[in-house]
């Protein structure tokens, strides 16, 4: 039997509540988006309700309720960036207002991260956005979103 490298219980964990809040993220966003609700109100709700517990049968995964903060926060700071960088990843005739709002959710929170926290390797943000889209579609929706986020990434200087 081969020998697996052992990985860091603590590093491990802390990814998986990274992945939690980025799902929880896009959520909160297509929330706001679709309910038009504040950010102030959306951010209460979420972490009051939803990160880590159980609501109406379904489990919460425990997120990393900081970096949750971050993404939906500078996804509204920023918005004025980020739509134009992800139209440009589109395909032409599809602006980011005709995608359907969990496409847009999934990747504006991704461009947020893409091009403002340059602290995160561009390859773990598209892989974990690619992740969230294959948990909302069947389809290829997952693609599209590899397809544009990989875009959106190339734009972005390498970090030295």
């Amino acid at each position: 039997m081969p020998d697996f490298p052992k990985r860091d219980p603590e590093s491990q964990r802390s990814a998986n509540q990274r992945g939690a809040a980025r799902l929880a993220a896009v959520q909160a966003l297509y929330q706001m988006d679709v309910g038009r609700q504040t950010l102030e109100d959306t951010l209460a709700q979420f972490g009051a309700f939803h990160l880590g517990r159980e609501i109406e049968g379904e489990q919460y995964l425990p997120a990393d309720a900081d970096f949750f903060r971050q993404i939906v926060g500078g996804v509204t700071k920023h918005q004025l960036q980020i739509d134009p960088a992800v139209d440009k990843a589109l395909s032409e005739g599809w602006p980011i207002e005709r995608v359907d709002a969990t496409l847009r959710a999934i990747l504006r929170a991704a461009a947020f991260e893409l091009l403002r926290r340059r602290d995160i390797p561009s390859k773990v943000v598209i892989t974990e956005y690619v992740d969230v889209a294959r948990a909302f579609y069947e389809d290829d929706a997952s693609g599209m979103v590899n397809a544009a986020l990989d875009s959106i990434a190339k734009t972005v200087p390498a970090v030295e």
